[in-house]
């Protein structure tokens, strides 16, 4: 099948019947002097949700978002949704080094990257050499964004990466790329350097969410930071990891209040970007209340907050073992990140080039900290 630009243009009577519900929404208590300890805090959310009413404008960040160059296509009978923004130079790029592939997480979306575009794509319009530029593939995750769901098939992280190696090679042609991610994306993009390394030049992440294998090692053959991180993690899953919990055991059931009530949605959403990020409690200290919204307009206007659960229970019940990796890997440390892996584990299992720690921001770094994310990964590359 053909690829095919896509523009993005969101019905009226989606955005009419958004209104009704925000509109007539029935609000919970609240327990008195417990601002987030318990979960989303209600002022904050009448208060983004009276915003959200009355001041952001979707038809103004459609605009936005179709500045871009969006297309879509089918593989494997999976429509995939894709940004495609090429370098603007008048030098050729290496060849081995043609174009870098990003893959989001959640309950992020493509948006994660869109403002390091500019800086890679266009880096001489940023003070920097104009033939240090990069080609750019930004891809939806089956059942995220614009991308299809997934029906009955069952889409975990290397079957994602799969189907990226066949939209970059299949179907854009490039015989090598460099891919990054980071949350979902840096599994995604692991499993494509384990299955397919011949066709990547190195891989970039920012994080590797849970490593499962230093949980069950015994603490007597841990190193200090390794023991330190498995007990970082023992608490973290009892103390933030429900999320995670209900939508690796129980997505459906998730999905039926989260899919009806675009405020319990946002309430989904809006806490772990405030939790994860390097916001110090403000969670607009780094991000808009239009970027919030945009990001939980995506998984709204398309309905797929139940897709993406299930994203979770596909990866708990049916990934293949990862295996140590040989492919060129960099990795940026954000400050504020959730649970940083030991660099010792690290070595021991990818191929580590680059090893850089970020003097700022959270999860979400290529949102926090654009400017930053961008220069690492451009030195990555252009290093290997």
């Amino acid at each position: 099948m053909a690829i095919n630009r896509f523009t993005i243009q969101i019905d009226d009577s989606v955005l009419d019947d958004l209104k009704y519900r925000l509109d007539n929404v029935r609000w919970p208590e609240e327990k008195e002097d417990e601002a987030w300890r318990r979960g989303t805090d209600l002022g904050y959310l009448k208060a983004l949700v009276s915003y959200w009413q009355n001041g952001y404008d979707w038809r103004t960040q459609e605009q936005a978002l179709n500045r871009y160059h969006h297309y879509t296509c089918e593989i494997d009978g999976m429509p995939v949704h894709f940004i495609h923004e090429r370098a603007k130079t008048g030098g050729a790029l290496a060849a081995e080094r043609p174009v870098i592939l990003f893959t989001h997480g959640w309950p992020d979306s493509f948006l994660r990257y869109t403002k390091i575009i500019p800086l890679l794509t266009d880096p001489g319009s940023f003070g920097g050499d104009p033939d240090a530029a990069f080609n750019v593939v930004i891809p939806s995750i089956p059942g995220f964004g614009f991308s299809g769901a997934s029906g009955t098939t069952t889409y975990h992280n290397a079957r994602v990466a799969d189907l990226w190696h066949k939209l970059m090679t299949a179907k854009l042609g490039y015989k090598k790329f460099g891919a990054a991610g980071g949350d979902i994306g840096s599994g995604v993009t692991r499993y494509l350097a384990l299955q397919h390394p011949g066709s990547l030049t190195g891989i970039h992440l920012t994080d590797f969410g849970i490593i499962r294998a230093l949980l069950t090692a015994s603490d007597t053959t841990l190193q200090p930071e390794e023991l330190d991180y498995k007990k970082a993690a023992q608490q973290w899953i009892v103390e933030e990891g429900g999320y995670m919990s209900i939508q690796s055991t129980k997505p459906q059931t998730l999905a039926y209040g989260l899919s009806d009530s675009p405020v319990g949605l946002a309430a989904w959403i809006i806490e772990k970007f405030r939790s994860w990020s390097d916001c110090k409690g403000d969670v607009e200290a780094r991000f808009s209340k239009d970027e919030l919204l945009t990001n939980i307009m995506i998984y709204w206007i398309n309905n797929n907050i139940g897709s993406t659960a299930h994203r979770y229970y596909d990866n708990m019940h049916g990934l293949p073992p990862m295996q140590p990796i040989a492919v060129p890997t960099g990795m940026a440390l954000f400050p504020a990140d959730l649970l940083p892996p030991p660099r010792r584990w690290a070595e021991q299992n990818l191929n580590i080039v680059r090893w850089t720690q970020m003097t700022a921001g959270g999860h979400f770094g290529a949102m926090e900290e654009p400017v930053q994310y961008a220069d690492d990964v451009r030195a990555f590359f252009l290093s290997i």
